[in-house]
């Protein structure tokens, strides 16, 4: 598995302290991306919380999930939460060190007072002592939050520098990827009130191996969910419900839960899915996203390689991010007129744009929103297997476009068939036959989609020198 080391430098730890007047939180900021370039250690905000102790139990559950790892627990996991000041809100993001959960704390207008909120992104440090202190803040304790370094700090060369260097496997980058395309193809499938959402979530199994006895399903049932064993319409599957633990956190604070998944098919099979877990409190929102199997995680679900595939959408997602602006929410008919693409070409350079981490998915909002992930996430695309492996088939001239149906030949004499059904390449690989496109295009098909895009015939023909994948 390929990883580097990625180096996070502050220039304190974090501290949540006594003042006049009540407690001061400072969240030291690391190296980020600004609208004025690159910055050192960016500041975001210095005002109030409305909300403090609920606000501190979310960031908490934020900072659970980047210490967590749900499969495989045993195997160390620590990667400090990203924060994004976007103009009337802060958004603190994590991503579990087994890539499968995926927590985002939204705090929004409401949640924020006495300060006007900067724009960029980058890492924040939530360190040990840091939690054990926001883990004690009292419900009537007044508190004010710095996101970046005092304007009146003075910083020298022996001052006291915190530097961590953490490893950051590809699979973590290309699942952050993923988890934002997979969101966008969500929709609210129900919503809890306080009282249901505290009953529905405390009665979750708290362990367990994830994943065990297949896939869970929940269906709106009143003003409940109940559990059901089929993929009926409107259910909304809960993969390792066991991984929502770190919303226990938050739970005496929520006014509702809404439940976000894809659609389910009438007569589809049973296989899990994604699905997203929004616990609503006052002025913020935390949502924690779950991959269909905690085993997989999100990085090989392939949402991504359609985009990654073009030439077309590599231009367009120049052209678009030339005009992000670090929007709360990204409106895709204003960028549409603005770049002069069509909506569907913007669409799909937002995707190609979160593959390198530039836009996240907001489910509530049902919008992407702009932020640049600190980490080089350029070589989500560079080390995508499936994507190596179409491009060498193609380079190589295996693709041939053959008539209404493509043939797959390998140098083994094995042959495979390459079609298109409702608007899916199917093939008759192994890859297709175990997963059916439930994790994205086999790299057969997606080597013939990369011909067929610029050719008028209908079917590809693939030559491979062996391998059914």
């Amino acid at each position: 598995m390929t990883r580097s080391l990625q180096a996070v430098t502050y220039r304190r730890p974090s501290v949540l302290e006594s003042a006049a007047g009540g407690r001061r939180l400072g969240l030291e900021t690391s190296r980020g991306a600004t609208p004025a370039g690159a910055v050192d250690h960016p500041e975001f905000f210095a005002g109030f919380l409305t909300s403090p102790q609920k606000a501190s139990a979310a960031l908490l559950a934020v900072a659970d999930v980047a210490a967590a790892r749900y499969y495989q627990p045993q195997l160390r996991a620590s990667l400090d939460p990203v924060v994004t000041g976007s103009g009337d809100r802060l958004r603190f993001e994590s991503f579990s060190g087994c890539g499968g959960v995926y927590a985002r704390l939204d705090v929004l207008e409401a949640g924020l007072d006495g300060g006007e909120v900067g724009h960029g992104t980058t890492n924040v440090d939530v360190n040990d002592p840091l939690r054990e202190a926001l883990s004690r803040i009292g419900a009537d304790d007044p508190l004010h939050l710095r996101v970046g370094p005092e304007e009146l700090a003075v910083t020298t060369l022996d001052g006291p520098v915190v530097e961590k260097k953490v490893p950051l496997p590809d699979r973590w980058l290309r699942g952050f990827a993923e988890a934002q395309v997979i969101a966008a193809g969500f929709d609210l499938r129900a919503e809890l009130d306080a009282a249901e959402a505290v009953r529905f979530l405390r009665a979750l199994p708290r362990g367990g191996r994830s994943g065990a006895g297949g896939p869970r399903w929940v269906v709106p049932s009143g003003r409940t969910l109940r559990p059901t064993t089929r993929a009926v319409p409107g259910a909304v599957c809960l993969p390792g419900p066991e991984r929502l633990v770190a919303l226990r956190r938050v739970l005496r604070h929520a006014t509702a839960l809404r439940v976000y998944g894809p659609a389910v098919a009438p007569g589809s099979a049973a296989s899990a899915t994604a699905s997203a877990w929004e616990v609503l409190l006052p002025g913020m929102r935390l949502t924690l996203t779950l991959s269909p199997d905690a085993a997989r995680g999100f990085s090989g679900e392939g949402g991504v390689l359609d985009a990654l595939a073009t030439d077309e959408a590599a231009g367009d997602a120049e052209l678009v991010s030339v005009l992000l602006a670090w929007e709360p929410r990204i409106d895709i008919a204003d960028l549409a007129a603005a770049s002069g693409l069509t909506a569907e070409r913007v669409r799909a350079a937002l995707v190609r744009l979160g593959t390198s981490g530039r836009v996240g998915y907001d489910t509530a909002e049902a919008a992407y929103f702009h932020r640049e992930l600190p980490y080089d996430a350029e070589r989500v695309e560079r080390h995508n297997p499936r994507l190596r492996s179409a491009r060498a088939l193609v380079a190589a001239g295996a693709v041939a476009l053959d008539g209404p149906v493509g043939t797959v030949t390998a140098e083994d004499g094995h042959v495979h068939r390459v079609r298109e059904e409702a608007g899916v390449l199917t093939c008759s690989c192994l890859w297709w036959a175990k997963y059916r496109g439930g994790r994205g295009p086999c790299k057969h098909a997606l080597a013939v989609r990369m011909v067929r895009r610029g050719a008028a015939d209908a079917r590809g023909t693939v030559r491979i020198d062996g391998g059914a994948r």
